[in-house]
């Protein structure tokens, strides 16, 4: 049986964690100058790419931490700092270096590479996105589990789908100071998670800390 409670609050932690609102300058700032025909096929590549990251991040995440030999627990006290760093630097009213560094958003002279590098990698689709995906992924049971979390991710790419096509609009009416706002709400809530991640991982390495 489903839990949508529980895909809600995933939908919730991963639209924090990829927030699209925040992104709305780049985007803006990458696409200056391009025609509205040229902007909507940049936003159905950028949906595209994040939408299948995230969910081979889903199916395929457990395969890749098997072969490098990390723990789930190891991997979740990593992602969960990683997390936090970029929550810090949300609440900050900034843009984290984890994801996205000054080489990669210089990078916005090629129409046909910009949708993906750096739009989708690492800006939305972050490091931070990718390990909550693979993180949830550990936590779901069986197949259908792994299935019913591309519902969430789905409904993410759809928001930001809707984002960037609006992305002109919502720049005029928030303006930098609500645009900022907004992040920093985002950057609470992807701390709160991020310290649940590090403390299930620290209660798995150390069951002394729980006991």
């Amino acid at each position: 049986m489903t839990d949508w409670g529980y895909l809600f609050k995933i939908g919730i932690a991963l639209f924090a964690i990829v927030n699209p609102i925040g992104s709305i300058p780049i985007f803006i700032t990458a696409t200056n100058g391009w025609s509205a025909a040229d902007r909507a096929r940049t936003a159905r590549t950028v949906v595209l790419t994040v939408f299948l990251v995230l969910s081979g991040s889903v199916f395929l995440g457990d395969r890749i931490l098997e072969f490098f030999g990390i723990s789930i627990p190891s991997f979740q006290v990593g992602g969960g700092i990683l997390l936090m760093l970029i929550a810090i630097s949300m609440m900050h009213g900034k843009q984290s270096d984890t994801r996205q560094t000054p080489e990669e958003a210089a990078v916005v002279a090629d129409r046909d590479t910009i949708a993906v590098v750096p739009l989708s990698i690492p800006l939305l689709a972050g490091p931070g996105a990718i390990s909550s995906m693979i993180i949830t992924a550990q936590q779901s049971q069986g197949w259908w589990g792994h299935v019913a979390l591309i519902l969430p991710v789905a409904a993410i790419c759809a928001l930001v789908w809707l984002t960037l096509s609006l992305a002109t609009g919502i720049a005029d009416r928030l303006g930098t100071i609500g645009i900022n706002i907004v992040t920093r709400l985002m950057g609470l809530i992807l701390a709160a998670m991020a310290v649940e991640f590090i403390a299930h991982g620290l209660g798995s390495l150390f069951p002394v800390l729980v006991s």
